[in-house]
This record gives C-alpha cells, structure tokens and sequence, in this order.
C-alpha cells in the first residue's frame, strides 16, 4: 500500500474510531445484562461486599468506577444519578463527586467526538442554513452557553453532547464548560451518597424523593440562572456600546 493509501487508512479509522468504540460499549452491554443491576436496591445489597474491596484495592475499585461511568454516559444509559451517589457512598463526597464529574465528561466526550467526526458533516450537509445560523449564535459565546445548559441537570447530556458535536465547538471549550458545568451537581449528589452507609445499616429502604426536595433542586437551578444571566449580559454589552 502507498503512503497515501495508508494516511487515508489511518484518517477513515480516526473517523470512525468513537463510532466503534460506542458499538463495542452496547455489544457489551446488551450481552452482559449489567445494566440491570445499576439500582439503589442492588447498591444496598451489596453494599458492605463494594466498601470492603474500594478498602483492600482503591486503584482498581477507582478505575472499575470511571470505566463504566464512562460507558454509561456514552450509551446514555439512565444510571448515570445512580452512578453519583454511588461514588459518594464508595468514595466520599469530594473524591466521589470528583470521579463523578470525570467520567461524566470524558462519557460526553466520546459522544461528542462521534458526532463530529463519523456524522457532523452528513448532519451539517442536511440540516442547511439553519443550522448554520444558530452554529454562528452558539459559537460566539460557546463557553457560557454550553456552561449554562450543563449546569442545569434536567437538561439530557446526550442532546447537549450531540449538539455541541454538530455544531462544531472547540474541544477545549467542550471539555472546560463540561467539567465545570457538571460540577456542582455531581459534588451534590455524591454528597447526598456518602450519608447512604447509615441508610443502608439501619436496612431503612431507599427511596429517591429526596433528591426532588428544594434544597437540592433550588441551588443547582440557581447556578444555572445565574450561568445564564452571565451570557446574556456578555451578549447585550457590546449593543450597549454600539449605541
């Protein structure tokens, strides 16, 4: 094969690795059935056999957890709460809230990339001038917009890590605005996690409601009122001065 029978080689893999990577992720999720078992009730049950081996092999319960959080977000499979506060539970509140965030990203991450490299340009090519409009509008303050939607958890990662892959925003700004946007929320609930052990010893059964309680919800909508303020502010001062 040429040098340049081989360089494309290489550029239709780079294309078309996130893709594969996303089909090899729900290959094993479908045979494996593990998805079933991302529950509080499956948590408390085998919660003193996952606290005993986070004790005897942290490097490895760490990488187990980022590993399938990862898969998680890339499937968009609906555990990814269940997920945080199960690293607050395993891994305390900072360093769980911390994991949390990390492989919520680098999940979003994956899908991101396979928007924009295997479809972005089909979707673009399709989608028309529209799009491009509203790409023009998202790009020039991509930061705070994409800041404010992570900062708000009810909106769907999978839609705002496809848009964004559309779109054509920087990686680096994808990567800042996600990390720090998912944040906030993530630290919450591994909080929340962490107090689960006293649930769990006293076999008081799990229930999610509280998570819906206002002194949860009412701060992180704040931080996205806020987030969003910001970014109509920086888009209305330069009408200011134009004036």
């Amino acid at each position: 094969m040429s040098a340049a029978g081989r360089a494309r080689t290489w550029m239709i893999a780079a294309k078309w690795a996130p893709v594969l990577v996303l089909a090899a992720l729900a290959a094993f999720v479908f045979f494996s059935g593990f998805w079933k078992h991302f529950t509080l009730e499956e948590l408390q049950a085998r919660h003193a056999y996952l606290s005993a081996f986070v004790n005897e092999r942290p490097a490895a319960a760490i990488a187990i957890y980022l590993a399938t959080y990862v898969a998680v977000v890339s499937l968009s499979l609906p555990a990814a709460l269940i997920l945080t506060l199960s690293g607050g539970f395993l891994f305390g509140p900072w360093l769980g809230g911390a994991l949390a965030v990390t492989g919520a990203t680098a999940g979003s991450t994956v899908i991101y990339g396979a928007c924009r490299t295997a479809f972005g340009g089909m979707l673009q090519k399709r989608a028309g001038p529209t799009l491009l409009r509203i790409e023009e509008g998202i790009k020039k303050d991509a930061f705070h917009y994409l800041l404010t939607l992570r900062l708000i958890p009810a909106f769907p990662l999978l839609v705002i890590n496809l848009a964004a892959g559309l779109v054509g925003i920087p990686l680096r700004t994808f990567l800042a605005a996600s990390f720090l946007g998912m944040a906030p929320s993530s630290l919450v609930y591994a909080s929340m996690g962490a107090g689960l052990g006293h649930l769990f010893m006293q076999g008081h059964p799990v229930n999610l409601s509280i998570l819906t309680e206002p002194r949860v919800v009412l701060p992180l909508a704040g931080l996205g009122l806020l987030a969003g303020l910001s970014m109509l502010y920086r888009r209305l001062r330069p009408r200011r001065h134009e004036q």
